[in-house]
C-alpha cells in the first residue's frame, strides 16, 4: 500500500512539472521569422499575437506593441492583456483600414485584402490600377494631406485600424482619432536600408489581417528571386561605375553610401561611385563635385524625375558634360506613373526589391538577363 501511494504521489509530481513546463515555455511566446527587417518583430502566444515595431522613424529609442487578438478570445482574457498594453489592443483580421502611405498599398493587394482599404490622404499618389479602380468607384475615401489627415470623415469611417508611417513627433490629427477610439499603429517599412528588409514588412500586414502563412510565403518567393539574381551577378568580372541622382535648385542630391538604391546597385554588380560614404539619406553636393568624380561614369541610374535626355538639357547643360549622358547610358523610373501622376517606383519598388535588382542587373550585365523585360526603369527618352 504504501509503495502504492509512493508511486502515485510520484506521479503526481511528474505531472505537475511537465504541466509547470509547458505553461512556462507558452509564455515565453514563438517568435515569428524576421530576417531581414530591423524595424519589427512579432510573437505568436496562446490567446494573442505581440507585434512590436522597434524602429518608427529614424533614431528611435521607443518600442511599440499592439496585442493582435480574435474577436472570440474571452472578456476575461481581453482584461488581462488590456491591463498589459492598454489601448493597443487590435481585433485581427482587420475588416476595414486606412493607409497613409503607398508602400502599404502593395502589401494590401498581395495579401487580397485591398477591399478592406476605405480612406487614404491625396488619392492622387497612389498608382495601382486595381486600387485606382476602387477609387473611382468611391470605395476609397480622400483624407486630405497626411500631415493634417481630415479627422471629421476619418472618425466618420471609423475603421478598424490606421497605419500610418512614423515620425519624430506628434501627428494631431492621429491623436484625435486615437481619442474616438480608433487604433493607430506606426509601420516603419520606409526605415529600412536593406532591399530585402524593406519587402519584409509585409508580414506586419500578414499579422494584421491573420495571413501570417500567405505572408511568410509571399516574402519567401521575393527573397529567393533576389539572392539568385544576386549570385547570378556575383559570377561576373565586370564591374562597371554608377552615377545617380541629379540637381535641385542647384544642388546635387545622389544616395549615401549606406542607403537602400546603393545596396540594390552593389547588388546588381555595379560599382557605385558614393559607395563609401556613410549615412542612409542623400548628400548634397555641388555639380563641380559630381562631375569631378562621376563624369566618365559607364551609367547613369535613377536621375531624379527626368524622363528625358532633351528635359535634363532644358534644366541644365550641365548634365551634357557626363559621359553616361553622352553615350545614352541613363535609365530612369521616371516614366512609370499612374493615371493621376503618382509614381509607379514610390509605391511598388520597396515592396518588390527583386523586380528593382533585375531592372538593374539588365541594364548593368545585358549579357546575364537577355530576355528580361524591365519593369520600372527604361531608357531615358530623347
Amino acid at each position: 500500500m504504501k509503495q502504492s501511494l509512493a508511486v502515485l504521489f510520484l506521479l503526481f509530481i511528474i505531472s505537475c512539472k511537465k504541466e509547470t513546463t509547458t505553461v512556462t515555455q507558452a509564455d515565453k511566446g514563438t517568435p515569428v521569422t524576421i530576417s531581414h527587417a530591423q524595424g519589427f518583430l512579432i510573437t505568436n502566444y496562446i490567446d494573442y499575437q505581440l507585434l512590436e515595431v522597434t524602429k518608427a522613424f529614424p533614431n528611435s529609442t521607443d518600442t511599440l506593441r499592439y496585442a493582435l487578438i480574435k474577436k472570440d478570445l474571452s472578456s476575461t482574457k481581453k482584461a488581462t492583456l488590456k491591463s498589459t498594453y492598454g489601448n493597443n489592443l487590435i481585433t485581427i483580421p482587420l475588416k476595414t483600414a486606412v493607409v497613409t502611405s503607398t508602400t502599404h498599398i502593395p502589401s494590401l493587394e498581395m495579401l487580397e485584402v485591398i477591399e478592406t482599404l476605405v480612406g487614404f490622404p491625396n488619392l492622387d499618389y497612389i498608382s495601382s490600377p486595381l486600387s485606382r479602380k476602387r477609387i473611382a468607384q468611391n470605395l476609397i475615401k480622400e483624407l486630405g494631406q497626411n500631415e493634417s489627415i481630415n479627422t471629421e470623415v476619418l472618425i466618420d469611417l471609423n475603421p478598424d485600424a490606421v497605419i500610418s508611417f512614423g515620425v519624430e513627433g506628434q501627428n494631431k490629427s492621429l491623436a484625435l482619432a486615437e481619442q474616438a477610439g480608433i487604433p493607430v499603429l506606426y509601420n516603419g517599412d520606409w526605415v529600412e536600408q536593406d532591399p530585402l528588409g524593406k519587402a519584409e514588412w509585409i508580414k506586419f500586414f500578414g499579422a494584421l489581417y491573420d495571413k501570417n502563412d500567405l505572408a511568410q510565403s509571399l516574402f519567401a518567393n521575393i527573397e529567393t528571386t533576389y539572392t539568385d539574381t544576386k549570385a547570378l551577378v556575383a559570377g561576373t568580372t565586370t564591374k562597371p561605375t554608377v552615377l545617380s541622382g541629379a540637381m535641385y535648385k542647384d544642388v546635387w542630391y545622389l544616395p549615401k553610401g549606406d542607403s537602400w538604391p546603393a545596396r540594390l546597385i552593389e547588388d546588381a554588380g555595379g560599382n557605385y561611385l558614393w559607395a563609401d560614404t556613410q549615412g542612409t539619406g542623400s548628400l548634397s553636393l555641388s555639380v563641380e563635385s559630381v562631375l569631378n568624380k562621376g563624369q566618365k561614369a559607364d551609367f547613369w541610374i535613377a536621375p531624379a524625375q527626368y524622363s528625358s535626355y532633351t528635359a535634363m538639357q532644358k534644366a541644365s547643360s550641365a548634365y551634357t558634360n557626363f559621359e553616361a549622358f553622352q553615350n545614352k547610358k541613363v535609365y530612369t523610373f521616371a516614366t512609370k506613373k499612374g493615371e493621376t501622376g503618382g509614381m509607379l517606383y514610390y509605391e511598388l519598388a520597396p515592396n518588390r526589391p527583386d523586380i528593382v535588382l533585375k531592372d538593374i542587373v539588365h541594364y548593368l550585365h545585358p549579357e546575364l538577363l537577355p530576355e528580361y523585360e524591365p519593369y520600372f526603369f527604361s531608357k531615358l527618352e530623347e
